[in-house]
């Protein structure tokens, strides 16, 4: 059994070298929520040198609320926002040596795709249009998995270490306080339950099953280093392989 950890990153914390030695895939803010060109090419450097896997995390263009207010625009220009964003990385990638491998969309850019079969499509087409042997990362089991497989991509279904889960398997929203999981044994028996028995308790109690492939660890938190490291260790543990898909 194998699974690969993922983490988003170049969104202003100090610990993304860190990160980026305990994760096997990265997805690096493209600007519009987070992040500049020395920071892209800075996390491209580290990830280079410890060959992890390097993603797009393209967004809304809100760097106010780091990418996390609703927006509605028409589906050519998410599209071209997407290639303007996705291009800008894959650009400092192949200077420094390297090449994009996937694309994973931020914040309520990804949650509204989650539910918008549109939007779903309209970022899926972009990430055809610029490069079809690119990986799409989506919400396990939703519409942004199957909007992939529609444009011809390679969709890899995505689970969260420490978020809470609806029963429909969407993710709580973070206006409500069950959105994330704080308690560390929580969240490292959530992720052993969704990587090895390929199913999450929603917050009802009812038990949703999941197709994971790639677990995200966000790398914002108060103790997020010390939770990659302990999960990273438990999952090696449990005789589970961590690498990029």
């Amino acid at each position: 059994m194998r699974i690969d950890l993922n983490a988003d990153l170049g969104e202003g914390c100090d610990n993304d070298e860190a990160l980026l030695q305990l994760v096997s895939s990265a997805n690096i803010a493209c600007g519009w929520h987070a992040g500049d060109a020395k920071t892209m090419r800075q996390c491209v450097r580290w990830a280079l040198e410890n060959g992890v896997a390097i993603g797009a995390h393209p967004s809304w263009p809100d760097r106010e609320n780091f990418g996390r207010s609703e927006m509605r625009l028409p589906p050519e220009e998410v599209i071209a926002g997407m290639l303007y964003q996705v291009g800008a990385l894959a650009a400092i990638v192949k200077a420094e040596g390297g090449a994009l491998a996937h694309v994973k969309p931020h914040g309520a850019l990804y949650n509204q795709a989650v539910k918008d079969p549109v939007l779903a499509e309209a970022l899926c087409e972009a990430v055809r249009r610029f490069d079809p042997g690119l990986r799409f990362f989506g919400l396990a089991g939703s519409g942004m998995i199957d909007a992939a497989r529609r444009a011809g991509l390679t969709p890899v279904e995505e689970v969260f270490a420490d978020r809470g889960y609806m029963p429909d398997g969407s993710l709580v929203p973070r206006s409500r306080p069950e959105a994330l999981i704080e308690d560390e044994a929580q969240a490292l028996a959530q992720t052993l339950s969704l990587v090895r028995d390929h199913q999450v308790r929603a917050i009802d109690g009812t038990v949703v099953e999941v197709n994971a492939q790639t677990v995200c660890l966000h790398g914002d938190g108060a103790h997020a280093l010390a939770f990659a490291r302990r999960i990273r260790e438990r999952l090696t543990g449990e005789g589970i392989a961590i690498a990029a898909t």
